[in-house]
């Protein structure tokens, strides 16, 4: 008969639990430990950490998953720990405190970034990396890292160390606060970055998978003001790096292939019937050139020198890529009359000076104010950009019924179109183009149109504001009659006329004096200012009877095939003898100033045409400043009426 075993007694110090990793990533799986009450912690959590490959250690502590207990595991509750139990590995919270105290302690800028080691720097870079820590550790950490660059000559450390791939996991993270603040790291990165590394930056950014990462990840309706700002800083670096191409003007052999590409797409189909006509098709470029819109169709490169190579860029990504449509836009317009054909060349020129201004390119990035999402849906948005609204402005010339004298107009409704679609906020190229469809050149004058009726119709029916007009209007006039004596006391050199035709260099200088009491003048020459104690003629403005003006000046008889449309003269009583002064003024805006100013020294009323516009300018200025802060509130026709008198006057307030 065998000897029966004795029960092998089980340690009561030694319990079974689950350790639940930090990071929530597949190679971190959960722990099933053996909890010894005699070891140390921080043996325990040394284990942990060298079966998980983590490292600094110290900096982890254990954690009660079950709320009935104390947060975290110490060496005077490690008695409740039990048989079954499940714990978390943590990174300790004192850490995170730390960290966010720094981060705001800094933000009062009585410290230099300059004091950072390299093992503190290091250090940070290791919290933004797998295994993730805890996520307000990182977003410290991040916001840390984004001041060194901007603020330290260390930087170098943090775009050594940083990987794009790193922050690329960052953004697909739920925290708006570590999407937030890794793309102000990125534009930190990006704004210290030489020549080449922005292009590496820009160039990573602008794949597919990049980008679909932020489309997909960061950009959502919940995004508060900063992610804004922050993603139209991006945006703005993004397309800055166009700006080299934009002044380049150098045309290189490149180009000039570019230029005979153009050609050859928009005319290959010509010729194909006989070697004949595709002899003289060759030998006559300068025909094609010119059916393509180019100012200059000997030398088209000519066109360019005076712009920039960026539209000859975007003319030849559309013509590659949109080749039908390309050909379409081409033929149509060169078989218009002369007059009504819409240029290709010139107006593609001048749309890439109109996107590029619209989008600031070349300017700074806290220019940018918003961000435009579809910038983030291709790999060659500007281009794009450039297709959808170079068509959009062919349609629109064509409504206009345009010629090449209404070339700035088109231009005016192009801008509008433009900048009204991208005020929507389009989420692709292809919702942009529906919009430019939709919003035509008939659209913009009717939305014109019921936006001029509603405003004048509020400015000149709201009692409120008819009457605010009436309270301005003596200091507006006051206003622009100081700013017409004013003018006259600087002075104005004016061309001497005799018999009616300009004495070539002959000039005399009039001004008035500083108390308006006296008009000092004589002669000049072409370059200087005299002073006024150099002009020897006056004329007292008390002895001043009349201002006439045009055809009521006696000199208009002299001014022979000379329109009357710049002529005044200051009628005076000289001991009895009624004298004129007569001027022929330089300009319109001259001879409006004058007439004014003497109008205010006759104590008459300024009647220029200038004075009418001057005046609706400044009234209309002051009116929106004024009514700034009732900017949103609909300003009724009438007031609102006055309540009836209370029945006493025996109010009582309590205290």
């Amino acid at each position: 008969m065998l000897p029966q075993r004795m029960p092998v007694k089980s340690d009561a110090s030694i319990v079974k639990i689950a350790v639940k990793p930090l990071s929530t990533e597949p190679q971190y799986v959960p722990q099933l430990i053996e909890f010894d009450q005699r070891q140390p912690l921080t043996s325990i959590i040394n284990e942990l950490c060298l079966n998980w490959n983590l490292t600094n250690c110290e900096n982890y502590s254990l954690k009660f998953t079950d709320s009935s207990f104390d947060g975290y595991v110490t060496e005077k509750n490690r008695s409740d720990v039990k048989n079954g139990f499940v714990l978390k590995l943590n990174y300790r919270e004192r850490l995170e405190f730390a960290l966010k105290s720094f981060t705001e302690l800094m933000d009062h800028g009585t410290v230099s970034w300059e004091i950072l080691s390299e093992a503190f720097i290091n250090r940070n870079i290791v919290f933004i990396e797998p295994p993730y820590l805890a996520k307000s550790i990182i977003e410290s950490s991040l916001s840390i890292l984004e001041n060194i660059v901007q603020n330290s000559s260390k930087c170098f450390i943090v775009e050594r160390s940083v990987t794009f791939e790193n922050l690329l996991k960052l953004l697909r993270d739920t925290s708006p606060v570590i999407q937030q603040n890794t793309i102000a790291l990125i534009n930190a990165l990006f704004i210290k970055a030489d020549d080449s590394k922005r292009k590496v930056i820009a160039n990573t950014f602008s794949t597919k998978q990049y980008r679909s990462v932020i489309y997909e990840c960061v950009l959502n309706a919940t995004m508060g003001t900063e992610m804004t700002h922050q993603l139209s800083i991006l945006q703005s670096l993004t397309l800055g790096m166009l700006e080299p191409r934009m002044n380049d003007r150098s045309v290189d052999q490149d180009a000039q292939e570019k230029i005979k590409e153009l050609r050859r797409i928009a005319f290959e189909g010509e010729g194909s019937d006989g070697t004949d006509t595709t002899t003289r098709r060759q030998n006559n470029p300068a025909q094609h050139y010119k059916k393509l819109g180019f100012k200059c169709d000997i030398n088209p490169a000519q066109d360019f020198m005076e712009s920039s190579l960026l539209a000859l860029d975007c003319m030849i990504y559309f013509a590659r890529n949109y080749s039908q449509l390309y050909t379409k836009v081409v033929h149509e317009n060169s078989c218009r009359a002369d007059e009504y054909e819409c240029p290709f060349g010139r107006t593609s020129i001048e749309l890439v000076k109109v996107l590029c201004d619209i989008l600031k390119i070349g300017e700074s990035s806290d220019q940018m104010k918003d961000f435009h999402p579809m910038f983030f849906t291709h790999d060659h948005p500007f281009e794009e950009f450039f297709c959808i609204c170079i068509v959009a402005l062919n349609k629109t010339w064509k409504d206009m019924r345009a010629t090449n004298e209404d070339f700035s107009k088109v231009f005016d409704v192009v801008r509008e179109q433009i900048v009204r679609n991208l005020a929507a906020r389009p989420r692709d190229f292809e919702s942009f183009r529906q919009k430019m469809n939709e919003l035509s050149y008939f659209k913009i004058t009717e939305m014109r149109q019921q936006e001029r009726t509603a405003r004048e119709e509020c400015e000149s029916t709201a009692s409120a504001i008819v009457t605010l007009k009436e309270k301005i209007r003596p200091e507006i006039i006051l206003l622009i009659k100081e700013q017409r004596l004013g003018y006259l006391v600087e002075g104005t050199r004016f061309s001497k006329f005799i018999r009616g035709t300009r004495s070539k260099d002959k000039f005399w200088y009039v001004r008035l004096s500083p108390n308006h009491k006296i008009l000092h003048y004589g002669d000049c020459d072409e370059k200087t200012v005299p002073l006024q104690e150099e002009l020897k003629s006056e004329l007292r403005v008390n002895e001043m009877k009349q201002l006439l003006v045009n055809k009521e000046c006696p000199h208009i008889k002299e001014m022979k095939g000379r329109k009357p449309s710049t002529l005044f003269s200051i009628a005076y009583d000289d001991n009895g003898e009624q004298k004129t002064l007569d001027f022929v003024a330089p300009d319109d805006m001259t001879f409006n100033y004058w007439i004014d100013g003497i109008a205010c020294l006759l104590d008459q009323q300024m009647l220029s045409k200038q004075m009418a516009d001057d005046f609706e300018t400044l009234l209309s200025v002051e009116i929106k400043l004024r009514l700034l802060d009732t900017e949103g509130v609909d300003i009724s026709k009438e007031p609102p009426p006055i309540p009836d008198s209370p029945e006493d006057y025996e109010f009582n307030f309590e205290g």
